[in-house]
């Protein structure tokens, strides 16, 4: 309880002290003079929520007490809840005990000059708001307000204005130019919280003679005042040179490039003229004062006019250079149809220019720049591929030509006159890549293609190249494809691609047929052989066969015989198979004189052949028989004793004995 005790004092202090913010709106002096009145428009914000105006007191030149901390002074109004306003008569409060403060005084007394207090109370807090007001013996003179500079028939607003407004005291004014008529007008009134004012504009075109003149605005009252106050000011008004005019020097007519010289000429100035102004503006230059030059003038070329200038500018009449251009803004309009353009439909284009001086035109047509005929229209009944392509009109006049920009003619047809061409050529080596491309002409492009072979066999390829690589001698053959697009489908003819043999392919069939024939021939050349070999043992066999039941064996040739050295001739044979056991006989041959030297393979003397003359009957010879069947045509049967067995060597015939053949070594007679 001691605790809350100050804490309630301390926001009953707060809430009630003068620290509180109060937020008002009202002009800070106000004018009038003794006899008038005054209106006092004023708006005000209690601070807390819901607050309202319990007292309201109007002090006339308030000081502040400070030992009873209040305010003293001249009470010209009060209010409050229990008591009726002090002087209802002459101070009233137009205002409300929310957010309305405004008050008027009437009749306004020269004691009342000062300063007003407006004492308010509410539950929150207090506040002294301080208003001055400005009061005088008599009506204060107006202000009359100019612009900076007036100029010769130029509409001006001049303004005359009084800080005062009373709606209990209407004030008027009047104009009055020196010889010249009354000028009355109508107040304007203003009355708020920001301003306090009543005023009067007069809108007037001055002329050049008015320079000097007295402009007075007076201040009346209507009732018994009359005349309350008034203002005089002299009136400066400047005139531009006058009569200004541009001349064109250049003969006419003026054509586009042409350079044009422009002269400004004034009759009369004050003050003098100093500068001189060009409409439009460019980057072209005075050559003089007065004197303008335009390089190149532009087709499109503004009609130009020139100011004369002092401290304001005074501008001749535009004059237009009138330049005289070749056709403008070429264009090729397409007029029908809107639509896709198909083979057979019919198409109008027109040629169109926006502008051309002289008027007088011509018109021509180019397709892909080479001329096609005259005239502004260019139609086709039944349009045909063959007349898709750039168009471009010309217009012309007498000074010149423009070309439109070329329109692209589309038309769409169906695929037509496909082909296929085969790259790099129609004939390919194997091995190498050949490309097949289905050249076609179309509008719009083939979007799906197919192949076929020489068999009209689809090969399943949907693109517009068919490669192959590398390329085989069975892809010879004749080719052709289809294509079609949204319009329609179309085939080519067929287009053969010879594939021939690579120079290794030719050199391996040579080398193989070579080959084969030479195969043929060594077999060949062995069955000869062979039909000789079995010829000679046919005729061996025949003598052998009828001498005392001795039969002959050959064993094939495995290793070659080395020459035997000079000496008593013998003959040994060697079989390597059995290496333990005695696998060669020795034949001796009696050797005659008269029988000369052979000379062998080696070069080496060979053994002697016998002479006819010789004794056929030979020394025997002795044979171990191998152990194991190593001879080509003898399998033994029964079983045989490893005795020597005896042989008998009986030269078969008379003349010379034929030579040993390579492919026996060594035989072997068995009883």
């Amino acid at each position: 309880m001691h605790f809350l005790g100050p804490l309630f004092l301390l926001l009953e202090y707060l809430a009630f002290s003068n620290s509180s913010t109060w937020n008002f709106e009202h002009p800070a002096t106000l004018y009038a003079w003794e006899g008038a009145c005054v209106w006092i428009p004023c708006r005000y914000t209690i601070p807390g929520y819901g607050m309202v105006l319990e007292n309201l007191t109007v002090y006339q030149n308030y000081v502040f007490d400070d030992k009873t901390k209040g305010y003293n002074g001249t009470i010209l109004y009060e209010s409050t809840k229990s008591q009726m306003p002090v002087s209802p008569e002459r101070v009233k409060f137009l205002g409300d005990n929310k957010s309305n403060c405004t008050l008027r005084i009437h009749p306004v007394k020269a004691q009342d000059n000062g300063q007003l207090g407006l004492r308010m109370t509410s539950k929150s807090g207090k506040w002294m708001e301080k208003i001055v007001l400005n009061v005088s013996k008599t009506a204060p003179p107006p202000r009359i307000e100019l612009p900076p500079e007036i100029w010769e028939s130029q509409d001006v607003t001049l303004t005359c204005m009084l800080n005062f407004a009373c709606f209990e005291y209407q004030i008027k004014f009047r104009w009055l130019l020196e010889e010249s008529r009354q000028h009355p007008s109508v107040p304007l009134t203003s009355l708020t919280t920001k301003t306090i004012f009543t005023q009067s504009q007069l809108t007037l075109q001055p002329q050049w003679t008015h320079h000097g003149k007295k402009l007075t605005c007076q201040v009346w009252n209507d009732t018994e005042d009359g005349l309350l106050s008034q203002e005089t000011v002299r009136l400066d008004v400047k005139h531009s040179p006058k009569e200004v005019t541009m001349v064109i020097q250049n003969p006419t007519p003026i054509r586009e490039g042409d350079n044009v010289t422009l002269f400004c000429n004034y009759n009369s100035s004050n003050p003098s003229v100093t500068r001189y102004e060009w409409s439009p503006h460019g980057s072209w230059k005075e050559l003089v004062p007065g004197v303008l030059r335009i390089q190149k003038v532009a087709w499109n070329a503004m009609p130009f006019t020139c100011a004369a200038c002092n401290l304001w500018c005074s501008w001749a009449q535009p004059v237009s250079l009138q330049v005289q251009y070749a056709p403008r803004d070429v264009k090729v309009l397409w007029i029908g149809p809107r639509s896709e353009i198909h083979s057979g439909h019919a198409v109008l284009l027109r040629c169109n220019f926006s502008s051309s001086r002289p008027t007088d035109v011509h018109f021509f047509w180019k397709k892909n720049g080479i001329f096609l005929k005259e005239g502004r229209e260019l139609s086709f009944g039944s349009i045909s591929p063959e007349d898709a392509g750039s168009y471009s009109c010309v217009v012309s006049n007498s000074i010149g030509q423009s070309t439109s920009e070329a329109l692209v003619l589309p038309v769409l047809y169906a695929p037509r006159r496909l082909r296929v061409s085969i790259s790099p050529k129609d004939s390919v080596m194997e091995g190498k890549k050949a490309v097949l491309t289905c050249e076609s002409d179309a509008n719009p492009p083939i979007s799906h293609y197919t192949w076929f072979d020489w068999n009209n066999q689809n090969l399943h390829h949907d693109h517009q190249k068919l490669r192959l690589d590398p390329v085989k001698v069975q892809h010879s053959g004749a080719y052709w494809c289809q294509g079609g697009n949204r319009l329609g489908v179309d085939r080519s003819p067929p287009s053969t691609l010879t594939v021939y043999y690579s120079p290794q392919t030719i050199s391996r069939r040579v080398a193989l047929g070579l080959g084969l024939c030479l195969v043929i021939l060594f077999l060949a050349f062995l069955g000869v052989r062979f039909q000789g070999s079995w010829k000679r043992i046919q005729s061996q066999q025949g003598p052998q066969e009828n001498s005392s039941g001795q039969s002959f064996f050959v064993r094939n040739n495995k290793i070659r015989r080395a020459p035997l050295p000079e000496g008593p001739q013998s003959l040994g044979c060697y079989n390597p198979m059995v290496e333990d056991s005695i696998s060669y006989a020795t034949l001796r041959f009696p050797v005659g004189e008269t029988d000369p030297p052979r000379i062998g393979d080696a070069g080496t003397p060979e053994v002697h052949r016998p002479s006819l003359n010789r004794d056929n009957t030979v020394t025997y010879s002795v044979v171990q028989k191998p152990r194991v069947g190593d001879y080509e045509n003898v399998i033994p049967d029964v079983p045989e004793d490893d005795g020597i067995h005896y042989s008998e060597l009986v030269h078969l015939g008379l003349g010379e004995r034929p030579l040993r053949q390579e492919g026996v070594e060594y035989v072997t007679l068995k009883h």
